[in-house]
């Protein structure tokens, strides 16, 4: 919304930030923020490297497995438009820790299931429920002051990705010794540790209004539709995370097909080879509030197109095959964790009292993508096979190229966000 839209309905609260930068978490605070954010983010991700085991274990066709990967993130873009906002209305402690016990729950139903209904039942409930990073987030930006924003954003984004990626070799190994209820059970446990540590270190903080819950989705919606610099975020992530979930997909299906011939281990052995990245985020803050967040997202976006064409090579198969795998895989590591610390400080720097709405509208869209990407990199590699999934990755580059040209030409300065904490605001609650 912008700042002049007076549209908008009046907040008893004021447009600055609920926590004062001299209130700043200390150090071990945010590395247990961003620990968590990673333990949690990690639920969505691992059923990736599980496919070919439940496809074995439930006697089902790999597509048909791969289903429950794509359901969980649709699950996941579900509960953060759908939960993602109370955190501009509850006490963030207690709704974290609710959340993470539900989570908790569900994990423990699928790795139980005795059937695959119950199983694509329980995944997307865990989906829906996982959200807790991104509500996590938005409260840490509210903890410092705005010129170290994208430094604590790239701290925990930092442990989401990590997550994200260490997900898949935590599946693929333990998934391939235990079987693949394991996974389930094991990460049902790790979650349900972190609602009782959270619980006892977060710190206590006041909702920034008592809006109802309607309108807070309504709200939601109104920011994506008023605020440029949101929507340009928004689809700059959702275009290159559908590119890296359509190859984090369809990899199990490459690595375990015929031009390999690996196990689900090697899905996970790879994946470890990209958390060797994991250090990317915090340095992208830094870069972030050195130069903007323009600059970072063009130069995601190159490492995007580079990775789809290393990533061809992976058709050679063999050592030189993995080898432009992973070489592939970190590429698109780098651009998809730069671009998220660059977007989301953007986005933060837009309305202090509706970060979570703001994140909301940002991060329904991101994973909206990642699940179409999803889908299409699984019927990519069905129908064209590996070289599909990479032409659709470049693709995907293509698109957030022209949103960087676009925005560029309609005058988008790369002072942004920097000018959008000091304007005047007319806040929704």
């Amino acid at each position: 919304m912008s700042s002049t839209d007076r549209s908008a309905p009046p907040d008893q609260s004021t447009p600055t930030d609920r926590f004062a930068p001299a209130a700043a978490p200390r150090r071990r605070l945010s590395l247990l923020m961003a620990l968590v954010c990673g333990v949690s983010v990690a639920n969505v991700y691992f059923p990736q490297a599980l496919g070919p085991l439940i496809a074995d274990g439930l006697d089902l066709t790999p597509a048909a497995a791969a289903t429950v990967a794509t359901l969980t993130q649709l699950g996941y873009a579900t509960g953060i438009f759908l939960l993602v906002p109370l955190g501009d209305r509850l006490p963030r402690r207690p709704l974290i820790t609710v959340l993470l016990g539900v989570t908790a729950c569900a994990l423990l139903v699928a790795g139980l299931a005795p059937a695959f209904g119950v199983l694509l039942a329980a995944g997307t409930a865990v989906g829906i429920a996982t959200v807790v990073p991104q509500i996590l987030l938005p409260m840490a930006a509210g903890l410092v002051a705005p010129e170290r924003r994208g430094r604590i954003i790239g701290t925990l984004q930092g442990g989401l990705i990590g997550g994200i990626l260490l997900a898949r070799t935590f599946g693929g190994i333990v998934g391939t010794h235990l079987g693949w209820r394991a996974p389930y059970l094991v990460a049902a446990a790790l979650t349900a540790l972190s609602a009782v540590v959270l619980a006892r270190a977060l710190p206590t903080d006041t909702p920034s209004g008592h809006t109802r819950y309607p309108k807070l989705l309504a709200d939601t919606v109104r920011l994506l539709r008023t605020e440029p610099a949101l929507r340009r975020s928004a689809l700059y992530q959702a275009t290159l995370f559908g590119a890296f979930s359509a190859v984090w997909t369809a990899l199990a299906l490459l690595v375990t097909g015929p031009r390999y011939g690996l196990d689900a281990q090697a899905v996970g052995l790879l994946a470890l080879i990209g958390a060797a990245g994991m250090g990317y985020a915090p340095a992208a803050g830094r870069l972030v509030d050195r130069h903007g967040p323009n600059r970072v997202n063009l130069g995601c976006v190159l490492a995007t197109l580079g990775a789809a064409a290393v990533l061809t090579a992976g058709t050679l198969g063999g050592a030189v095959g993995l080898t432009a795998l992973a070489v592939g895989l970190l590429l698109l590591d780098l651009a998809i964790q730069c671009g998220q610390v660059a977007n989301q400080t953007r986005i933060f720097a837009l309305r202090p009292q509706a970060r979570s709405r703001l994140n909301t509208a940002y991060m329904t869209c991101s994973f909206l993508g990642g699940s179409v990407g999803s889908w299409l990199g699984v019927h990519a590699f069905a129908r064209l096979g590996w070289p599909g999934v990479c032409g659709l990755v470049a693709t995907a580059a293509g698109g957030a190229l022209i949103v960087h040209l676009l925005s560029r030409r309609a005058g988008a300065g790369e002072g942004a966000a920097a000018s959008a904490v000091a304007r005047p605001t007319v806040v929704i609650r």
